[in-house]
């Protein structure tokens, strides 16, 4: 059966003509690479995906993991496909040489990864949150933490999880209260529970290692107390060799809707003498340590919507043009032959949606793992602060804006199945209720919408604000000079406008020092911010259509047709809501402010 996974024209169009990755292979850090091996790499990463993952995310689904005399059992299938991943080299494809990877560009490595969890995001999981945790080692912990534990983790022989969560603080993590208690040789002892622990128990590798947050004597309350600790499931002695059982508890499994091949967990820290873990990083700076892990965890949630959302609508559409229902709104003969979904206008309207939400969604992922590369890459300091302060502007949008709209494209997937979209017979209704769980993880919209507008779009003086809109004008001008491209140009420009009028409304109540006021619709900010980020990135694929039609392109001249009528229809059916959504903005809207708690 053809894989339903990725679009391979899109993806090397995304990759090639719109992202222009072969730019990095200048650098020395990728000079052994040339569009050849990124393909291969990719081709592996791809069949490794059909063949091994995609065949028992059913399964995973329908058998979830079990709790059984204090120990997860699951389904074989999941460490077999693991065990293949860490073969390949594609557990950490984007690691140095010398540790196993395959050095390769982000925008390369986030797409191998990205088809693993379009194939199975429950299998794939576990790999994830391995390499997010082993990079926060490489990147806060010591030599020697990152020797005995992350070189093991890249290597796949160990796994990793971030624990954060507790039952009664949720998603305030200043109100945790885990503590860790120092002991004379130089290790911790800490206590606590933590809950929602994704891959926090199984037996897929020799070993689990956790990163917790958690508190010392006497350190300051809130955010401002936190401390990052690395604690083992299992000890690991100088040697590297594996010791004696830490305590750390498995109390119990959580059954999610989705994702149900990844192990949802219950941890208690210290049922007995305490769970011996490291300080990593400093003291009291363990929330912006374990930031570099979540804001990776929230650009690979990003990438799991689109690509939960992309297998949908390639399932979706194959289903259209195989289907017959119905005859044209014209035919008035009831014995002529049904024709296919796809003939459909409707049909046609919520195909084109899907398109735009996946592929638009696809772009800003590689916008994102293009400036990873930039900021370590860049030729020089400015460029490199420029990248880095882009990444985290437009990281709440590549966390959220996927796990909207994809969803949504999840979504009209099971619609155009009819009513077999609403059974189990087919698996579009298995990615709706994967991707459902992608707007919790990471931090929910109401989140990633304070951090963008409190925060992001403010730091250094707008600095980067100001650079995004300068390059969003540049796309803009460029379009005006294209016939096919003008009216979308013009409508991503009115959208812009609209924004920033909002941006500079809200930024004035945040002066006058009414913060509650000013971020009260912050989500409705988010969206309409992540729609005209998107609606960008549709106007560069149009332009590079265009090009690709006059000879610079190495697509069909109906693909890149397609683009140009995917781009056309985001401006004009997408875009046009950011305008209302920007006047509630503009005005500071409070009535959510404004109605009482009895009056609910």
């Amino acid at each position: 059966m053809q894989q339903k996974i990725i679009n391979p024209q899109d993806l090397a169009f995304q990759l090639y003509e719109l992202h222009n990755v072969e730019q990095f292979l200048v650098f020395t850090r990728y000079s052994d690479h040339s569009r050849e091996t990124l393909q291969a790499a990719l081709e592996l990463a791809l069949k490794v995906a059909a063949e091994e993952f995609a065949p028992h995310a059913r399964l995973v689904d329908e058998e979830e993991p079990r709790f059984e005399n204090g120990r997860v059992k699951m389904r074989p299938e999941v460490k077999k496909a693991l065990g293949v991943l860490k073969d390949t080299g594609l557990m950490a494809a984007g690691q140095d040489y010398h540790r196993g990877g395959m050095q390769l560009p982000a925008a390369v490595a986030q797409m191998c990864v990205g088809m693993l969890k379009g194939a199975n995001v429950g299998t794939q999981g576990y790999a994830g949150l391995t390499i997010a945790a082993a990079n926060l080692i490489m990147v806060q912990g010591s030599p020697e933490q990152q020797a005995r534990f992350a070189e093991p983790m890249m290597a796949g022989r160990f796994f990793g999880t971030m624990c954060l969560t507790e039952p009664q603080a949720g998603s305030s993590l200043g109100d945790l209260c885990t503590r860790a208690e120092p002991q004379l040789d130089g290790t911790y002892r800490l206590f606590g529970n933590k809950i929602y622990i994704s891959g926090g128990d199984h037996e897929l590798s020799e070993n689990i290692i956790h990163m917790v947050l958690a508190r010392l004597p006497g350190a300051p309350l809130g955010v401002k107390g936190i401390s990052l600790f690395l604690v083992p499931k299992i000890l690991v002695n100088e040697d590297g060799s594996l010791g004696e059982r830490n305590d750390v508890a498995l109390a119990g499994l959580i059954h999610k809707m989705g994702y149900r091949g990844t192990t949802s967990t219950m941890l208690n820290f210290g049922e007995k003498d305490g769970a011996v873990g490291y300080l990593v990083g400093e003291a009291n700076k363990g929330l912006a340590a374990m930031f570099h892990m979540m804001n990776e965890a929230r650009i690979g949630v990003g990438l799991g919507s689109v690509m939960l959302g992309y297998t949908g609508y390639l399932h979706a559409l194959e289903y259209a043009r195989e289907r017959r229902q119905g005859r044209p709104l014209g035919e008035k003969d009831p014995s002529a032959q049904q024709v296919p979904l796809i003939r459909h206008p409707d049909i046609r309207r919520m195909l084109l949606a899907q398109k735009a939400y996946v592929e638009g969604g696809l772009a800003l992922c590689l916008q994102g793992a293009m400036l990873v590369d930039e900021k370590k890459l860049a030729a020089t300091d400015d460029q490199r602060n420029l990248a880095a302060g882009l990444l985290d502007l437009l990281t709440p949008v590549i966390k959220s804006w996927p796990s909207r709209y994809c969803l949504e494209a999840n979504s009209l997937a099971i619609q155009v199945h009819g009513g077999f979209g609403y059974t189990r017979e087919y698996p579009v209704e298995q990615f709706y209720r994967d991707n459902r769980l992608n707007q919790i993880h990471e931090g929910t919209h109401g989140i990633q919408g304070i951090d963008l507008l409190g925060r992001k779009v403010s730091m250094a003086g707008g600095r980067f604000y100001k650079e995004l809109m300068l390059r969003l004008d540049a796309t803009i001008a460029a379009a005006c000079q294209e016939s096919r491209l003008a009216e979308s140009a013009e409508r991503l420009e009115q959208a812009m406008k609209a924004i920033t009028d909002a941006t500079e409304a809200i930024n004035g109540e945040k002066i006058k020092g009414d913060k509650e006021k000013a971020l009260a619709n912050a989500t409705l900010y988010l969206d309409a911010f992540g729609q005209v980020v998107v609606g960008w990135l549709w106007l560069r694929q149009g332009l590079a259509a265009i090009a690709g039609l006059a000879g610079q392109g190495e697509q069909t001249a109906a693909f890149y047709e397609g683009k140009i009528k995917t781009c056309e229809y985001f401006a004009r059916y997408e875009l046009s809501g950011v305008l209302s959504t920007a006047e509630l903005l503009k005005a500071v809207d409070t009535t959510a402010l404004e109605i009482l708690e009895d009056q609910f």
